[in-house]
């Protein structure tokens, strides 16, 4: 028997379109925590005064933003071009070869699963209904209904970074200086945890794996970066 459509299938649907600028908001915010909080710990090995670490801060902050955003843009941006030129020349088969695009639309179907005179009457009532739809969804895996925001994935990048390196730039410059290091680890961890957290709901993935990923790598990358902070501050020193 056919299965039939239930009210968590259509929520699980709507979902599944936020899931693309929601993870470039958690991956943003992931990178703006670690990225931040590996700079400044490097920088506080080295000078912990304020001026040194509001500077490096600030214009790793900006420079961390701007590089999401655009990167994040860019990325979806190109992506959205590919399924526009994919889904553009599939509609130009459709008018010059209707025939094999139905048959290559049932030989998709059987591939799934369906015999033969099943995926022929799918088929043919999809080429009724939405026949680019259903070839592009079926054959390239577009939704033509569904494509990704370059503009709202960049921006979701630009402000989840900003709010991200928030915490390590507080916690290098507020607490006194014997401080900051071990707070900005400590509040860099937890941070990372609820990220990974995050990210693994989002995707319904395993979360205790995502997070032990996310705060081990972050602690990984502070620790190393303060390494080098030392190492090359005392060299040059």
């Amino acid at each position: 028997m056919a299965h039939e459509p239930q009210p968590e299938d259509y929520e699980h649907d709507k979902v599944g379109s936020r899931l693309n600028w929601l993870r470039a908001g958690v991956l943003g915010a992931n990178d703006g925590i670690v990225s931040m909080a590996a700079l400044l710990v490097g920088v506080l090995a080295v000078d912990t005064s304020f001026y040194v670490v509001f500077t490096a801060g600030f214009a790793g902050l900006a420079a961390g933003a701007l590089s999401m955003g655009i990167g994040e843009y860019v990325s979806v941006s190109t992506q959205r071009d590919a399924e526009a030129a994919m889904i553009a020349r599939e509609k130009r088969w459709h008018k010059l070869r209707p025939t094999y695009e139905l048959a290559q639309l049932i030989r998709l179907h059987q591939e799934s699963g369906m015999s033969e005179d099943t995926a022929r009457r799918a088929a043919t009532e999809q080429m009724q209904y939405d026949a680019l739809g259903a070839h592009a969804r079926a054959h390239l895996g577009v939704d033509p209904d569904e494509l990704t925001s370059p503009v709202q994935a960049g921006v979701a990048s630009f402000i989840a970074f900003s709010i991200g390196g928030i915490a390590p730039m507080l916690t290098a410059l507020v607490p006194p200086a014997d401080w900051r290091i071990p707070m900005t680890f400590g509040v860099v961890v937890v941070a990372l945890v609820f990220t990974g957290w995050g990210a693994a709901r989002l995707g319904h993935a395993p979360r205790l794996k995502a997070i032990l990923r996310t705060a081990i790598g972050g602690a990984a990358a502070m620790a190393i970066t303060y390494g080098i902070g030392q190492l090359v501050g005392t060299t040059i020193v």
